[in-house]
């Protein structure tokens, strides 16, 4: 159970930490809470089955730069969540289970709330300034939600909290459940409204997921009974329409996850498992531009076009290959 530090540039890894021996990861979430500056993030990991939970936090100084790290004051490991006496907290309500929640940081006072959704059909918020839940709610929907998509809806949080008097915007996908959530931080209320979910992507959750200015893209999936996809899919979010990328994937892959680079130009799918279930540790990279066409240059939509209204019958390969057959279908659908 270690973690590692990607170089983008480099094109290699680094070893980080160990988590501690007596942590269990089990369906795990991990999110940023702030960035100081380029070279100092600290993280927060949570989750798991409900025997065993943990509640984490990590300093993060850069493994890359040659500064040597100052272990007296707990960078670069994995320490327990505490309070401001110091005093450890577990997040997480101890009957419930929190293998497959999703989490979102936002909220107007300097993004001090963790939206957290988990397992049958929760939604809960928890205080990251007073250390408390101060809501939680449950999901009208006829399935069980874990390993799903959850993003938020705005592109930039603080000017949508300003702009609607602090009503914070969120997006689920799970199945064939689809759910844009608003949630009033003045008066501490939920409201939910239904979201179209693509026939094709319904029977499926545990795929990768990552949202792109105004669309989210989804990579695979998996469901019981349900053969590992390899399919991609693209859901606007102001248009609520989805296009389907047919035999995308060199492989059906599941429980993977996708990262978005800082420029928005690369998303990173990283892990996983086959269609045999086997843990793959594979790190394929493809460009944004790729599966979202506003991001091409006028040159280079001419020069996909002419490959489009061309019929082409090339051998399926990961990424000059398949980046053409990419856009003949966002372009087709």
């Amino acid at each position: 159970m270690a973690c590692y530090s990607y170089h983008i540039l480099k094109n290699e890894y680094k070893f980080i930490c160990e988590y501690p021996s007596h942590v269990t990861l089990s369906g795990h979430c991990v999110v940023k809470l702030k960035k100081n500056n380029n070279d100092k993030i600290t993280l927060l990991s949570f989750g798991g089955y409900k025997d065993t939970r943990h509640t984490l936090v990590m300093k993060y100084i850069s493994v890359w730069n040659n500064n040597e790290i100052n272990k007296t004051k707990n960078y670069n490991q994995w320490i327990p969540f505490t309070d401001n006496h110091n005093n450890p907290i577990i997040i997480g309500r101890d009957k419930d289970n929190y293998c497959g929640a999703r989490a979102i940081i936002g909220g107007s006072n300097n993004n001090n709330l963790l939206f957290i959704t988990y397992f049958p059909r929760n939604i809960s918020i928890f205080d990251l300034n007073t250390f408390q839940f101060i809501n939680h709610d449950y999901f009208q929907i006829n399935n069980v939600i874990s390993f799903h998509c959850f993003v938020s809806k705005s592109e930039n949080d603080e000017e949508m909290m300003k702009r609607n008097k602090k009503k914070y915007e969120m997006i689920l996908f799970c199945e064939n459940a689809g759910l844009s959530i608003e949630y009033d931080e003045d008066n501490n209320t939920f409201q939910f409204y239904k979201l179209l979910v693509c026939y094709n992507i319904a029977p499926f959750n545990e795929y990768a997921y990552i949202r792109v200015n105004d669309i989210i893209l989804f990579f695979g999936g998996w469901n019981t009974g349900k053969p590992i996809s390899k399919s991609v899919y693209k859901y606007v979010i102001q248009e609520n329409k989805w296009t389907i990328f047919q035999n995308i994937l060199p492989n059906p892959l599941k429980s993977c996850v996708a990262i978005l680079s800082e420029d928005n130009i690369h998303i990173h799918m990283i892990g996983g498992r086959n269609d045999e279930n086997i843990i793959v540790q594979t790190h394929t990279k493809t460009k944004v531009r790729v599966w979202d066409i506003s991001h091409l240059s006028k040159n280079e939509i001419k020069f996909w076009n002419q490959y489009w209204i061309r019929i082409l019958k090339i051998r399926l390969g990961w990424i000059d290959d398949f980046d053409q057959i990419i856009f003949k279908y966002s372009k087709k659908k």
